[in-house]
């Protein structure tokens, strides 16, 4: 049997990742165990990054997620206690949003601090720490400029916009993601997505997707790149529960990465609205 050569190493995390060569045969291999053999490298070693989450202890797949929640929410997305608990909420702050306020007017505003307000705190998405600096910035001289920058990240999806929207809050130490996507989140659903750190992340190492190894708290869009990422996969896998924008993809994460119990712990809680 021909001698296997190393001929390629890297590490994702703290995992070390290696590509070794026996005869015509590759292998990928992480942490010395083997994940991925064939005849192209390249192949192989795509497969071996593709299959790096399936060594964490807590990974279970889509197919072990979509178990989870449906050993919560039978009925999926159209079952009662789900609309009840995760989307009747969120559709009411998206809702109060629009009449509030376009991301195409949000652009180019001013005086509008008080408003959005208001629909931060019609959920309670963001922790009450969060809440309090949220209101520290809509209520002094960064308002204007958070919310234009919001409005404009929110149409552009752009590094430039997310640093402008950093730069706004980072004097009142409220540069966290939940802050910084939860009104494009609820503008645009059907492309922006909120990011709740802990729960995303842990649903990440569930499923083995790389943004477990991605995030960062610091604002930057390679992140936010990846957590799209992660909502794009998830949507792909979950498709036989037709979610109907990422409002629905968020909560599959949440209750996926969040719930203990069988029955429905309401995170739901509405302040303000």
């Amino acid at each position: 049997m021909a001698k296997a050569v190393t001929i390629r190493i890297a590490k994702q995390g703290k995992v070390e990742l290696r590509l070794a060569q026996q005869g015509d045969v590759f292998h990928g291999l992480a942490d010395g165990k083997i994940l991925a053999s064939g005849s192209n490298a390249e192949t192989v070693w795509q497969e071996l990054l593709a299959s790096i989450g399936t060594l964490d202890p807590t990974y279970i797949g889509y197919e072990g997620a979509l178990d989870r929640f449906l050993g919560i929410f039978a009925e999926g997305f159209e079952d009662p206690g789900y609309f009840a608990h995760e989307r009747a909420y969120k559709d009411k702050a998206r809702a109060k949003l629009l009449a509030t306020l376009s991301p195409e007017a949000a652009a180019e505003s001013t005086g509008q601090g008080e408003a959005i307000l208001a629909v931060f705190r019609a959920t309670n998405l963001l922790s009450a720490f969060e809440q309090m600096r949220v209101q520290d910035v809509l209520r002094g001289p960064n308002a204007d400029a958070f919310i234009r920058a919001t409005g404009r990240f929110t149409l552009t999806g752009d590094a430039l916009s997310l640093k402008a929207m950093e730069a706004a809050l980072t004097p009142h130490d409220a540069a966290t993601w939940p802050v910084v996507t939860y009104l494009p989140y609820l503008w645009a659903p059907d492309r922006h997505m909120f990011l709740k750190p802990t729960v995303t992340h842990d649903f990440a190492r569930r499923v083995g997707h790389p943004f477990r190894d991605a995030y960062e708290s610091g604002i930057g869009i390679k992140v936010y790149e990846s957590m799209l990422d992660l909502a794009e996969r998830t949507e792909v896998a979950i498709t036989d529960l037709a979610p109907r924008d990422r409002i629905d993809l968020q909560s599959f994460i949440w209750v996926v990465g969040a719930y203990d119990e069988p029955a429905p712990q309401d995170e739901a809680a509405v302040a303000g609205a």
